[in-house]
C-alpha cells in the first residue's frame, strides 16, 4: 500500500509552488485545515493527509510496531514526502504533529525548508528533576488515559470543549467532539498513550531548519511555558504569541494563524 492511499493524501494548489504539508493534531483530520489552506493555494502546493486511524486513512495500515512511537508517524510523513518527491517543504504541524514534523525533518533535513509548530509540546508531563514544566503531573495523565480507556466517547464529549478553549463559540467544541468521536477508538487510545507519554525534548536541539512556534493563550494542552521552552531549545526558532485562545487556532482564529505564517515565511 502506498502512502497516498494509506494516509488519504490530497494535493492541490500551485503545482510549481513550494510544497506545504499540513499535519493535524490528535483526534482530528485534514478537514481541520479548511480555513487555513485557501490562503496559500495560489502560491504553494498544498499537501493534506490523515494520520492512520483518523479521517479517511486506511485503518488496516496501523501497526503497533510502527505506530507505537511518534517516530513511526514521522516515518509515515517521510513516506508521503518521498512518494511525491517533495523538496523544500514547509511543514505545518498542529499539536502532537509539531513534534512529528521535528522528527521527520531531523531524519531527512534535506527535504525540509521550514517547520511551523502550532501549540507544540515536547513533553506533556512535568519533570521535577530538571524543573521542566509540561503542564501535567504524571497522575493527571494517568487519570486522563484511564478515563479515555473506560469511556472514550464520554471523554471526547467532556474534553473537546476544554481543549478548544473557546466557550463563547460552542460550535467549535462540538466540531472537535465530533472529530474525536469519528476517530477509531482503539487506535485513538493507543495514540493518546504515544502522545501524552512522549518526551522529545532531546530532539529539539537537532533541528536544522528554521522554525516558527505559534503559542495561544489559555492553552490547557500546551501552556505558554512549554512554547517558550520549545523556542529556547530549538536552533533558529521564532516565537510568536497569538491573541487566539485555546489549543486550535486553525479553527478558532484562522486569519491570525494565516497572517502569522505568511509574515514569517
Amino acid at each position: 500500500m502506498g502512502a497516498t492511499e494509506r494516509n488519504a493524501v490530497t494535493i492541490s494548489g500551485a503545482e510549481s509552488g513550494r510544497p506545504m504539508v499540513f499535519a493535524h493534531g490528535y483526534g482530528c483530520d485534514q478537514n481541520m485545515w479548511r480555513f487555513v489552506t485557501p490562503a496559500f493555494q495560489d502560491t504553494h502546493r498544498i499537501v493534506l493527509f490523515d494520520h492512520v486511524g483518523n479521517g479517511r486513512s486506511d485503518l488496516s495500515a496501523y501497526r503497533d510496531s510502527r505506530h507505537g512511537s511518534l517516530g513511526g508517524y514521522a516515518e509515515d510523513v517521510l513516506d508521503i514526502v518521498r512518494e511525491h518527491d517533495l523538496r523544500d517543504v514547509v511543514f505545518v504541524g498542529h499539536s502532537v504533529s509539531a513534534m512529528i514534523g521535528v522528527l521527520a525533518a531531523n531524519r531527512e533535513p534535506e527535504r525540509f525548508a521550514a517547520i511551523v509548530m502550532i501549540g507544540p509540546s515536547p513533553r506533556y508531563i512535568d519533570d521535577e528533576a530538571t524543573g521542566y514544566v509540561g503542564g501535567f503531573a504524571r497522575d493527571d495523565i494517568d487519570g486522563l488515559l484511564e478515563s479515555l480507556d473506560s469511556n472514550y466517547l464520554g471523554w471526547s464529549s467532556a474534553m473537546a470543549p476544554v481543549i478548544m478553549g473557546n466557550p463563547e463559540r460552542p460550535e467549535l467544541g462540538r466540531e472537535l467532539t465530533n472529530s474525536f468521536c469519528a476517530t477509531d477508538p482503539e487506535i485513538a487510545r493507543k495514540f493518546a498513550r504515544v502522545t501524552f507519554l512522549s518526551d522529545n525534548r532531546a530532539d529539539l536541539p537537532h533541528l536544522r531548519v528554521p522554525s516558527l512556534v505559534l503559542q495561544c493563550s489559555d492553552d490547557v494542552i500546551a501552556p505558554t511555558a512549554v512554547g517558550e521552552y520549545v523556542h529556547k531549545n530549538t536552533p533558529d526558532s521564532t516565537f510568536l504569541a497569538l491573541n487566539a485562545t485555546g489549543h486550535c487556532p486553525n479553527l478558532s482564529a484562522p486569519e491570525e494563524t494565516v497572517d502569522a505564517i505568511k509574515s514569517w515565511l
